[in-house]
């Protein structure tokens, strides 16, 4: 997988350290939702068992490959009610 150095950056908080990166690459390959944004970025999102079920949203560059953010997204589920 290729990450941005945005994403170093932001994983690098206490608050994403623990997300990991088989769980990325879960979300990656197999997401249970997808929008693309208006600027060509794909957002993928897939609940993770291991994190007592809450989704984990994949912002990907333009490529589909590229893993620009990612973090657990506590609005999902309002979002999609």
């Amino acid at each position: 997988m290729k990450f941005t150095n945005y994403f170093h950056y932001t994983h690098s908080r206490l608050d994403r350290q623990m997300i990991k990166e088989e769980w990325i690459s879960s979300v990656v390959a197999n997401p249970e939702y997808e929008e693309v944004q208006h600027d060509g970025r794909i957002r993928r999102w897939a609940k993770i068992r291991e994190a007592e079920n809450r989704y984990l949203r994949v912002i990907l560059l333009e490529d589909g490959e590229t893993v620009h953010n990612a973090f657990f997204d506590r609005s999902f589920k309002e979002i999609n009610k």
